[in-house]
């Protein structure tokens, strides 16, 4: 049975199931098996125009979904694909990759050093990936350190790029010195606060803001849609926005009682554009299935009061690819899987500055 179209209410037992699913996904090995293309023979390899798409944890599925006929061939999170254009459940792309013969362990240290300086390398999950675990640690060990420590909320992206490569086979290395993120898998890990937000969400907005390099201007009027508990609306008060947040349940009380913040009780659906007047950013993190938050997102861009949206496209069961594609075409939008994310994609739309 489908679930209830609008259940804002309901995100207490949502985030019980949601981390359930998690736990479970996190000990289970990726669902894409079964759809995977099959690995490449030697004498397939593609030679040019192509790029490595590397998916999120446990959800290779969608990206292969997504990617359709530009599949190439595909080795655990690692996707080759025609052409280099990122698909949004694409966490990081290496650009323009390089299959480079190796003789050993310090021969491949030493070619990747020929090409540049910083690198690390795609370790594939045990148990659950096929790779060359234990090969590819020894390589990185010979390569220069490159730091990773968590970022704090706030702090810039790493200027330096940073490479990314494989072992394909034990004699060849897959390699791009150029990667869509400067983090490792695409994957951004921030020093948590766990002590003042109401659970984890808050880390889909520090995580968009901090690779967008641009964030709400403290005064800037926010409203958040759907947004108990709280975690976004935490966020964005924190920074100094003024916020007004509407949820047919209560904020958590510490989210409430932060200043500038107005908390409304009803429907995030139900809220009317032209009533709102101007408004800098309009967020939503609600559960709802994504044809309906495009009709909320339409509305509010077509009555022209809204500048800038960030919002998170829930999927159910099944991954809805043909309302990813009508958020994508949006003038000005942009679709991308955060680190952060589950079975989710986030828009974004921002005005020229």
């Amino acid at each position: 049975m489908r679930p209830p179209r609008e259940n804002q209410g309901n995100r207490a037992r949502h985030a019980a199931r949601s981390g359930a699913r998690g736990q479970a996904a996190d000990r289970a090995p990726s669902p894409f098996w079964d759809a995977a293309p099959a690995d490449l023979e030697p004498d397939r390899l593609p030679e040019d125009n192509f790029s490595v798409q590397v998916a999120a944890r446990h959800y290779v599925r969608p990206l292969l979904e997504e990617l359709g006929d530009r599949v190439l061939g595909a080795r655990g999170r690692l996707v080759l694909a025609r052409g280099s254009v990122p698909a949004a459940w694409a966490q990081n792309v290496w650009l323009h990759p390089r299959w480079i013969p190796v003789a050993s362990i310090g021969d491949a240290a030493r070619q990747l050093t020929t090409v540049q300086r910083n690198w690390r390398a795609h370790v594939p999950l045990p148990g659950v990936e096929p790779g060359f675990r234990r090969r590819l640690a020894l390589i990185g060990e010979r390569l220069p350190h490159v730091a990773a420590h968590p970022l704090a909320f706030g702090d810039p992206v790493p200027a330096a790029p940073l490479g990314a490569f494989t072992l394909w086979r034990e004699d060849l290395l897959l390699a791009a010195p150029r990667t869509t993120s400067p983090f490792a898998d695409g994957e951004l890990i921030f020093q948590e606060n766990r002590e003042d937000p109401p659970g984890r969400a808050y880390l889909k907005l520090w995580e968009t803001f901090t690779l967008l390099g641009r964030f709400p201007r403290p005064g800037e009027l926010c409203v958040d849609l759907g947004a108990a508990p709280g975690g976004w609306t935490w966020v964005l008060a924190s920074i100094g926005c003024r916020v007004f947040s509407i949820d047919k349940a209560p904020l958590a009380p510490q989210v409430g009682g932060m200043p500038g913040v107005n908390h409304c009780i009803g429907s995030g659906f139900a809220l009317d554009p032209r009533h709102a007047g101007r408004v800098d950013w309009l967020f939503s993190d609600m559960i709802c299935y994504p044809e309906r938050l495009l009709d909320v997102v339409l509305r509010w861009l077509e009555a022209g009061t809204c500048r800038n949206v960030v919002c998170t496209l829930k999927f159910q069961s099944e991954t809805d690819h043909e309302t990813a594609r009508r958020f994508a075409a949006i003038p000005g939008g942009s679709l991308r899987h955060l680190s952060c994310n589950k079975h989710e994609l986030t828009f974004v739309r921002l005005a020229p500055e």
